[in-house]
């Protein structure tokens, strides 16, 4: 069996962060949905659980960050292209997100990112294929 990844995130609103991941592409799973979280499908492997911040709270004894003054995590998704990964950005700024800086360029790695309304940074990239070399044994 594969592993699996699970990105738990405080959000604030759940609905208003549905409407925004919606607005991205981004599907949900409806069994592991309620009034208190969310499972958004990042891909075969890969989801982040949305859940309200009381509820997220009970998952630890520790205060829970404001991401909009302070940052935990960067999240990075991967796109197939550079035109992609500008379609996200612009998707979320036009969602209601923010864009927290331009757009980089290092040649064979393109970047760009943008915050979602709870204050979580998500990096979106593009890496030339066969720009790294295979890592050895």
């Amino acid at each position: 069996m594969a592993t699996q990844m699970f990105v738990n995130l405080p959000i604030q609103d759940l609905p208003r962060s549905v409407a925004f991941f919606t607005a991205l592409g981004f599907r949900f799973d409806p069994r592991f949905t309620s009034d208190k979280a969310t499972c958004m499908i990042v891909g075969e492997h890969s989801f982040v659980m949305l859940l309200t911040q009381p509820f997220f709270q009970t998952f630890t004894d520790k205060p829970v960050s404001d991401a909009h003054r302070t940052t935990e995590v960067l999240i990075c998704l991967s796109r197939d292209s550079r035109a992609a990964v500008d379609e996200i950005v612009r998707q979320a700024i036009a969602a209601g997100g923010k864009a927290p800086r331009a757009a980089q360029d290092h040649g064979f790695m393109y970047q760009h990112g943008f915050e979602d309304p709870d204050g979580h940074l998500w990096e979106v990239m593009f890496m030339e294929p066969g720009a790294i070399p295979p890592t050895e044994s």
